[in-house]
């Protein structure tokens, strides 16, 4: 098999001792050529504005990156590049989000390299290709889609808008022509209709659920 029959595959993430152990593993393959290995993500955008990658193994988080982000970017730039995330990240809401970035595959760094192999196979063949543990993490629900979404009131849905637009008790009182003591009301049934403990996480689970 010539070079450039070869799947070339690009391996991007920050720690040196995980793109030294992917090369080991990998350049054995003979169906794989390692076309470069970046720790940053954009050492991967300049090399694919000339050069070219079959498969690129992106890690999440870099240091000048956001790995989402950049999965999107890589596609843009390079649409034949198929892009696999290889993260410790194995929250569901990321694993998603990778995907509608445009990912092909997602799998956590404790795969085996028979699953990575695996992966990287279907990926090329066109399948969207997950390690076994990610698998799992996708069949079960999220926090979100178990919670039924509460009926709130016109005046609620109001207060919740300007809560997520960081606007204080006050302020929103002054805005709306109420006591703050009645702000504060609307804020306690706001978080207790959403089984929020904060702020923060009443503005996440109403985000999720579309209200945002």
């Amino acid at each position: 098999m010539s070079e450039n029959e070869k799947i070339a595959l690009a391996i991007v993430d920050d720690h040196p001792v995980v793109i030294e152990g992917l090369q080991k593993l990998l350049e054995n393959k003979d169906s794989i050529r390692i076309a470069g290995c970046f720790t940053t993500g954009a050492g991967i955008l300049q090399f694919l504005k000339t050069g070219r990658a079959d498969i690129v193994l992106l890690d999440i988080t870099l240091p000048d990156a956001n790995g989402l982000d950049l999965c999107k970017e890589i596609r843009q730039l390079s649409p034949s590049t198929c892009v696999l995330a290889l993260s410790n990240h194995s929250e569901r809401a990321i694993i998603m989000q990778m995907l509608q970035n445009g990912a092909s595959g997602y799998l956590l760094k404790n795969a085996s390299g028979e699953e990575l192999m695996h992966c990287i196979n279907e990926a090329l063949s066109g399948q969207v290709t997950f390690s076994r543990e990610v698998k799992e993490i996708i069949a079960r629900p999220g926090v979100s889609e178990l919670r039924q979404q509460p009926q709130l009131t016109r005046r609620e849905k109001e207060i919740l808008q300007l809560i997520s637009d960081g606007k204080t008790t006050a302020r929103i009182a002054e805005e709306l022509s109420l006591s703050p003591l009645t702000v504060e009301t609307h804020r306690r049934n706001l978080l207790q209709k959403f089984d929020a403990k904060n702020v923060a996480a009443l503005i996440k689970i109403a985000a999720q659920q579309g209200l945002l």
